[in-house]
């Protein structure tokens, strides 16, 4: 399971670049891969919960966002080793 952060670093060019970055989260979520994004408070970035690829294959994925490629965003992704979940997230743990 990945943490990945999308913290602003220039957002004078995001809103020209929002259409690509919302299209990005989509093929996340329809890949099956984000579980969750979100907003970092308060207008600090976003915030998304991966799972189901590879260290690598999240680090691409996070590279395609137009918001990290145009350095609107700096990315952080944070790997995670579930070993305790509440019952509706067992499908986290390895």
């Amino acid at each position: 399971m990945f943490v990945i952060t999308l913290r602003f670093a220039d957002k004078t060019k995001a809103p020209q670049l929002m259409d690509g970055h919302n299209a990005w989260i989509k093929r996340g979520f329809d890949d099956g891969v984000f579980l969750v994004a979100g907003s970092l408070q308060p207008n600090a970035g976003g915030a998304i919960l991966a799972h189901n690829a590879s260290p690598e294959a999240i680090e691409a994925r996070v590279q395609d966002d137009p918001f990290v490629a145009e350095g609107v965003v700096s990315a952080e992704v944070i790997a995670i080793a579930p070993s305790r979940t509440d019952g509706r997230l067992a499908f986290l743990k390895g």
